[in-house]
């Protein structure tokens, strides 16, 4: 029932009131319920990080300097790799000597070979001859063996040293991201240099008119307090 409605029955008027009432026929019909509207496809398109996400991010620490730590990964790895290069040559002159050495085996086992070969073919029914020889046969097989595994090793040697390569390469692609990123952070800090020292330059209010995230808000008479203050500097 609205006011004016009120007022006319305690007035007295309830014709009036009668003839403004709704009758059934009049009856306001029912909105038919909207249909609820699709949701954009393109809604999770423009994703971005809310306010809520942690902040401030990491302090400018040398923990947390990306140059800083790539300059070390660079600095280490070129160590590390200089030294695996200087064992991997070592280990390959211990080869080296080795096959060395078997030669030498090799020339005292041939003389021996030939020696006892003359005396079985002399005293064919002497048996110490000819088992020596079968053993100085059998120590230069063994001989040969072990310089066939020598060669291999040098060989492998030289696959790990090709491999080892590699690490130079990707050193030399940190190497030039870095001078990437710092060619970008020369490029944004002449960007944004100015004409007056940070020094010199006035202090900015901490809260001013607008702020929605704090309750300390400089007013209108605090701002026009600050220009005469600057003003009679």
């Amino acid at each position: 029932m609205t006011q004016e409605e009120l007022d006319a029955l305690m007035a007295g008027d309830l014709d009036d009131i009668a003839d403004s009432t709704p009758t059934e026929q009049e009856a306001p019909k029912e909105e038919a319920p909207k249909p609820e509207a699709k949701k954009d496809e393109n809604e999770f398109v423009n994703y971005r990080v809310s306010a809520d996400s942690a902040w401030p991010p990491p302090p400018p620490t040398d923990d947390h300097k990306m140059v800083h730590q790539l300059d070390d990964v660079t600095r280490d790895s070129e160590k590390k790799a200089t030294e695996m290069f200087d064992k991997l040559e070592t280990i390959n002159g211990f080869f080296m000597d080795a096959e060395s050495g078997c030669g030498a085996l090799n020339s005292g086992l041939d003389a021996n070979i030939a020696l006892f070969t003359t005396l079985s073919e002399k005293f064919p029914h002497v048996a110490t001859f000819s088992e020596a020889l079968e053993r100085n046969n059998a120590l230069k097989s063994s001989i040969d063996e072990i310089v066939g595994n020598l060669q291999m090793g040098q060989d492998e040697i030289m696959m790990a040293m090709d491999m080892m390569q590699y690490q130079d390469i990707h050193r030399q692609k940190i190497e030039r991201v870095i001078n990437v990123m710092r060619a970008l952070s020369k490029y944004m800090n002449t960007l944004f240099e100015g004409k007056i020292d940070d020094d010199k330059r006035v202090g900015s209010a901490v809260h001013i008119a607008g702020d929605t995230t704090t309750e300390n808000l400089v007013s209108n008479d605090d701002i026009e307090a600050l220009i005469e203050s600057l003003g009679k500097k």
